[in-house]
């Protein structure tokens, strides 16, 4: 395959690996690393080695660090129980199926309704929805954060 088809697959790679920093089906920091792994290895590792590509791979698995602690923050400070966690899970994975807004809404709905089947009380399902909610945006926010600045270690060493 000639260079110029294995960038376009990197990059490929890369923005597929961002945008699932926000689509959970996706998995988004190891796309990101083999795209820019691919990028390294075209170049023959010659302008960027193997450290950078350690602290690429260390700031990929703090992404999957940052995704548990973030949902779990959210429902913890909203006193959410575990079941509201799970809905969370499966509303997300539901909300695929309705689009972009499906993807927002559905982890709110699935954790409230996770909530209200652990203790039926309305208004606390309601707090575990949204903070269950808030911390899966902080938490993608933060993701997206990390997976651009593997972008960033990968073109400082490219530059330099």
């Amino acid at each position: 395959m000639p260079d110029a088809a294995l960038w376009v697959l990197a990059l490929l790679l890369v923005l597929a690996g961002i945008a699932g920093a926000i689509l959970p089906a996706i998995p988004g920091a190891p796309l990101v690393f083999g795209g820019l792994f691919l990028g390294a290895w075209i170049d023959r590792f010659a302008r960027v080695g193997w450290f950078p590509l350690v602290v690429i791979g260390l700031l990929m698995v703090l992404t999957f660090a940052v995704d548990v602690a973030a949902t779990a923050l959210g429902a913890r400070k909203a006193g959410a129980s575990p079941l509201a966690l799970v809905g969370a899970g499966v509303g997300t994975v539901a909300g695929l199926f309705f689009g972009f807004v499906g993807v927002l809404v559905g982890p709110f709905v699935g954790a409230a309704f996770g909530e209200y089947l652990a203790r039926r009380d309305v208004r606390q399902a309601g707090r575990a929805g949204l903070g269950t909610w808030l911390g899966i945006i902080l938490g993608s926010a933060a993701k997206i954060a990390l997976l651009l600045a593997m972008v960033g270690v990968f073109a400082v060493a490219w530059l330099v």
